[in-house]
C-alpha cells in the first residue's frame, strides 16, 4: 500500500516553480458538512469546487499536501479520449454510449480552458498535442483512428501528418508521422491544481492538509475518521486514487499503482526550444512503454517515460531518463538535467476510468490510467451532478465493467512485471 501521510512534496520542477499557496491546517476535532471529499488531487479538488458552486458546504481532507500525488507530478499532457481505446468503451456501452463518452472527453479538455479563464490561473495552458508513430504499423493505426474519429464520432479536428510534415515541426528522425489534435494540449499541472484549490477555497471549501483519513463509517450520515478528528457529512467522495489503500479494499483491488518518471533540462532559451518543437505542442509516442514530452513555460524540455510496476524508482533516474531523451533528441547532448522525479498513477485492468458509488451516498473516482489531467475535471463535474440529483452521466460510467487485478496484493505486482516485459519486447521488435 502506498503511503503519503504527512509527507512533503517530492522535489520537482513543478514544485520549484509553483505559485504561492497557503497550506491548510490539519483537522482537529469534529466538523460537520454537506459533503466530505477525501483526496487533494485534481479529482478531489475539482469535485469540491463543483459542489461548492452548487452552494453545498464542503470539507476536503488531504493526507499530505495539495497535489502530492500524480496530480502534481505528471507530464502535464491534456488529451482527449481515455487511456483505453474507444473500442473498449464501445464494446461495453454500445454505439450511443461510446459516442457520449467521446463527447465527455472533449468536454474534459474544455473544462480546463474554462477554469483557466474563469479563475485566471497561471499554469502555461497551451493548445496542441501530437501522437507520434514509432513504427509504420503504428502510423497505419493513426490513419484508421482519424477515419473512425471523423466518421463515427464526428471529430473533424485531427490533422494527419506524414514523416516530412511531422519533421518540419518536431526535430527528431525517430517517427513515421503523427496525428495532431489542435484542441488538446499541455499545462503546468501543479499550478493548475493550486489555482483550482484557491478557487475552491474562495467558494467556501474548507481544505485540511496533513490530515490522513484512517477509516469511515457508512450510513445516512457517514462519519469520516482521522487520527485527530472526524467529519460528519451527508455525502462522501473518495478521490484517493493510487493512495486509497485500506480505506477501501474493493477500490484498492481494482487499481494498480504504476510509477512513471520525468526530467526537466536546464532552460534552453526560446529559440533553441522552438528548434525542437516549432509549434510548442505536447508529444507522446505510440509505444506501449511510451515517451511523452513538451516544452515548459520557461523553455525547458520536460521529458517523461519509463514505467515501474515494482514500486522502485530506477537507479540514477536522471541518467537513465536523459538517455531516453537523447534517443529522441540527440542534439541535447550538451544540455544538463536540472530536475528528475517520479510518482504513481493508478491504472485499471482495462485502462477505462472507474467512477461510481460504494453506497447511495458514498461516491468515488479512480483509474485515470495516465489521462487524469483532463478526465479528473470531468469526474468532478459528473459526481457533483449526481449529488445534485442528476446521475445520468455517472450511471454511464457505472456500466463499465471493472475486475480486480489477479493474484491479490502478493502476486499482482510480479504478474504485471512479467506482462510488462512482454509488451516492452514488442516495442523493440
Amino acid at each position: 500500500m502506498l503511503n503519503c501521510a504527512r509527507q512533503p512534496h517530492a522535489p520537482s520542477y513543478y514544485v520549484a516553480t509553483a505559485v504561492p499557496w497557503e497550506p491548510g491546517e490539519a483537522l482537529q476535532g469534529t466538523v460537520e458538512c454537506d459533503v466530505c471529499v477525501v483526496g487533494g488531487g485534481l479529482a478531489g479538488v475539482t469535485t469540491a469546487l463543483n459542489l461548492a458552486e452548487q452552494g453545498l458546504q464542503v470539507v476536503l481532507l488531504e493526507a499530505s499536501r495539495i497535489g502530492f500525488g500524480a496530480s502534481g507530478r505528471n507530464g502535464g499532457q491534456v488529451i482527449a479520449g481515455f487511456a483505453c481505446d474507444m473500442d473498449t468503451l464501445r464494446g461495453q456501452l454500445g454505439d450511443a454510449g461510446a459516442r457520449q463518452m467521446w463527447r465527455m472527453s472533449l468536454e474534459a479538455v474544455e473544462i480546463i480552458e474554462q477554469r483557466v479563464q474563469q479563475h485566471d490561473i497561471e499554469c502555461d495552458w497551451t493548445r496542441g498535442y501530437c501522437t507520434a508513430a514509432v513504427k509504420p504499423s503504428h502510423f497505419q493505426d493513426l490513419v484508421s483512428w482519424q477515419r473512425e474519429a471523423q466518421d463515427f464520432y464526428g471529430y473533424e479536428h485531427y490533422q494527419l501528418w506524414d514523416r516530412e510534415q511531422l519533421a518540419a515541426l518536431l526535430a527528431s528522425d525517430r517517427y513515421q508521422g503523427g496525428l495532431f489534435d489542435p484542441l488538446a494540449g499541455h499545462i503546468h499541472p501543479l499550478n493548475y491544481l493550486l489555482g483550482l484549490a484557491q478557487a475552491a477555497r474562495h467558494a467556501g471549501v474548507s481544505i485540511y492538509e496533513q490530515t490522513p483519513v484512517v477509516s469511515y463509517e457508512e450510513g445516512a450520515a457517514p462519519l469520516v475518521k482521522t487520527d485527530a478528528g472526524s467529519v460528519r457529512c451527508r455525502q462522501l467522495v473518495l478521490a484517493c486514487n493510487a493512495y486509497v489503500g485500506a480505506l477501501s479494499g474493493k477500490l484498492e483491488n481494482r487499481i494498480m499503482p504504476v510509477g512513471t518518471y520525468v526530467i526537466a533540462t536546464e532552460p534552453l532559451g526560446e529559440a533553441r526550444a522552438r528548434e525542437l518543437i516549432a509549434n510548442n505542442m505536447a508529444v507522446c509516442d505510440t509505444n506501449f512503454v511510451l515517451d511523452y514530452y513538451r516544452l515548459s513555460g520557461d523553455h525547458r524540455m520536460l521529458f517523461g517515460g519509463k514505467v515501474s510496476y515494482s514500486g522502485r524508482e530506477p537507479a540514477d533516474l536522471a541518467a537513465v531518463m536523459r538517455k531516453d531523451m537523447l534517443r529522441v533528441f540527440p542534439q541535447l547532448a550538451d544540455v544538463d538535467v536540472e530536475y528528475a522525479w517520479g510518482g504513481f498513477c493508478d491504472i485499471t485492468m482495462n485502462r477505462a476510468p472507474d467512477f461510481g458509488r460504494l453506497a447511495a451516498n458514498v461516491y468515488y473516482a479512480q483509474g485515470f490510467s495516465g489521462h487524469g489531467v483532463a478526465v479528473t475535471g470531468l469526474a468532478g463535474k459528473v459526481i457533483a451532478e449526481a449529488i445534485a440529483g442528476d446521475d445520468s452521466r455517472l450511471a454511464l460510467f457505472e456500466r463499465l465493467r471493472h475486475r480486480a487485478f489477479p493474484g491479490g496484493k502478493l502476486l499482482r505486482t510480479p504478474a504485471l512485471v512479467l506482462g510488462m516485459g512482454w509488451y516492452r519486447l514488442q516495442d523493440y521488435l
